[in-house]
């Protein structure tokens, strides 16, 4: 379990806010409102733009804080007793601070174009059939981006890829779903636009979607993924062990020590 700090929650407050900015910027000038919603947008674009900004994001601001910039990642790393649970809980006030900062500032420069979308809002299409079949499509896109961030961010093999795995999953989850929900999967991306726009339709959808969606991504990983790691999730181990939280003030105590490696055809110390 890692002990983060003030620059930590800096980055994902920053983070968080040019997520959201650009984001709701890119739906406010791409996504169609009204009657063609679905048939006017370009969610090429859209999915694109979510690639490339979260990318960007983790391998820069996302070195201080680990890139969360989303309360559904962090659930699921609290879950796994991955973060204590305080930083955590300031990750997430981070993270929504974030996504209000990023919608204001959408707000000043696009006023008048982002009205119509209440400053890229995400909402249900009138394709689904109701609210809940929008609760499970956030559910499950969520599922998969946290699912991608916690089998490569936890696997020092596959680390190295972290931004580009993360960002292509966020990317192809919205060409595919944003025209049906908006393609939330972020309680911060979904509550900063709504709050700013004052449209909190479906609020219960976009906030319960994508924290269910995280905790059963978290629980896939700990009983599927992570037992069959091996070593690999030893290393990880060694560099962010689990275990209750360490007192207020104080670093948790990193485990260092490895046992030595048996020789070829022997045992260590025969």
């Amino acid at each position: 379990m890692q002990d983060r700090g003030l620059a930590a929650y800096i980055a994902e407050l920053l983070g968080t806010l040019l997520l959201v900015f650009f984001i709701t910027s890119v739906v406010a000038l791409y996504v169609a409102t009204g009657q063609n919603t679905q048939f006017g947008s370009d969610f090429a674009v859209v999915g694109l733009t979510h690639f490339l900004v979260l990318f960007a994001l983790i391998i820069s601001i996302g070195v201080a804080s680990g890139g969360h910039f989303n309360p559904a990642i962090t659930a699921a790393f609290i879950a796994l007793r991955r973060i204590d649970p305080i930083d955590g809980l300031v990750y997430i006030l981070a993270q929504l601070s974030g996504g209000v900062l990023g919608a204001l500032l959408t707000k000043a420069f696009l006023l008048d174009e982002g009205r119509a979308s209440d400053y890229g809002t995400p909402t249900v299409s009138p394709i689904l059939g109701g609210p809940f079949q929008g609760f499970l499509l956030e559910g499950i896109g969520t599922f998969v981006l946290v699912l991608t961030v916690l089998a490569v961010a936890l696997n020092p093999e596959t680390r190295r890829w972290a931004a580009l795995s993360i960002g292509g999953a966020l990317g192809f989850l919205v060409m595919v779903i944003g025209p049906l929900t908006g393609g939330s999967f972020n309680p911060a991306r979904w509550f900063g636009p709504a709050l700013v726009g004052n449209h909190f339709t479906d609020a219960w959808l976009y906030i319960l979607g994508p924290l269910v969606g995280g905790l059963l991504a978290a629980a896939v990983y700990k009983f599927v993924i992570e037992p069959a790691s091996g070593a690999a999730q030893e290393l990880a181990d060694t560099v962010a062990p689990r275990g209750p939280a360490p007192p207020a003030g104080e670093a948790p105590q990193l485990r260092q020590e490895r046992p030595p490696s048996p020789p070829p055809g022997g045992i260590a110390g025969s």
